[in-house]
């Protein structure tokens, strides 16, 4: 279950919300909403003679996460008007926020963050129990852990593959980071998500040589590839070929192959667990 909320602003400033009932001042969580799946915008069209619909594409939309946070003062040394201006420092509308949600299941703890822009703080000021009502809206709708997965293995020139157990809820791409230590003419990535369907990524047209670092990123709002060589980092985008498919690591069970032949070269794939709802 969840057990707290922490609230980050791009200034640094952290507010925490511990999500347990506790005999203390602050910021009591009355309510969290906007944790489940998103809805889905599915396209499809009609054809004459044709019972029903053809699907053609979907869609995930974006988020809108809603807290309600009381206002209990010390009465010692706080007033209501205090931590509600507190607050605007967080909340303020128009402002970017990273939400950090803490999720206690059987003491293994996940640590999920997401990104968003508050579209409202709203308070009223005239009411026996204060409360701030506030809305954050998340264009990108996955939560994500924290911390990368980083896989380690090789290039192989026969057909045994690297098997990677995905345990996000969402598609998420990956970094495949290339040590090369022998010269190496171009090579192809196979990956074979849960449903079986094979896709290829190739990487020609550019001749590596030993103590080249090659990088190529398949994560959404990041895709390239880019090679480290005697220190200088430039693109190689052209390398990969047009007709590569981005590959994506499906929840469940993916095989990876990084096909090459001659000996096998050292690489590491990393890549971030995300999930569609909590």
């Amino acid at each position: 279950m969840l057990t707290k909320v922490e609230v980050r602003t791009r200034q640094g400033d952290l507010l925490s919300l511990p999500l347990e009932l506790e005999d203390s001042y602050g910021y009591p969580v009355l309510d969290i909403s906007g944790l489940d799946p998103v809805k889905a915008t599915l396209v499809s069209s009609s054809f004459a003679q044709l019972d029903g619909e053809q699907y053609h594409s979907s869609r995930r939309q974006t988020r809108n996460i809603k807290l309600q946070l009381g206002l209990d003062p010390d009465p010692e040394t706080e007033t209501v008007r205090a931590l509600r201006k507190k607050l605007y420092n967080f909340f303020m509308p128009k402002s970017e926020v990273t939400l950090r949600f803490y999720d206690n299941e059987d003491g293994d703890i996940l640590e999920t963050n997401i990104v968003g822009r508050v579209e409202s703080c709203e308070a009223a000021l005239f009411t026996a129990e204060p409360a701030v009502d506030i809305s954050v809206m998340c264009f990108d709708p996955d939560f994500f852990e924290i911390t990368p997965e980083v896989v380690s293995g090789s290039t192989t020139s026969g057909e045994t593959p690297m098997t990677i157990e995905y345990v996000g809820t969402v598609e998420t791409g990956i970094e495949l980071t290339l040590n090369v230590n022998r010269s190496l003419a171009g090579f192809t990535v196979y990956h074979v998500p849960p449903n079986d369907g094979i896709r290829t990524l190739d990487f020609a047209n550019v001749p590596l040589v030993a103590g080249d670092v090659l990088k190529i990123s398949t994560v959404t709002g990041a895709k390239g590839a880019t090679l480290t060589r005697a220190g200088v980092t430039s693109s190689v985008l052209y390398g990969i070929s047009p007709q590569s498919n981005w590959l994506e690591l499906m929840p469940g069970t993916n095989t990876i192959r990084v096909y090459a032949t001659g000996a096998d070269i050292p690489l590491a794939i990393e890549y971030i667990n995300k999930y569609g709802g909590l």
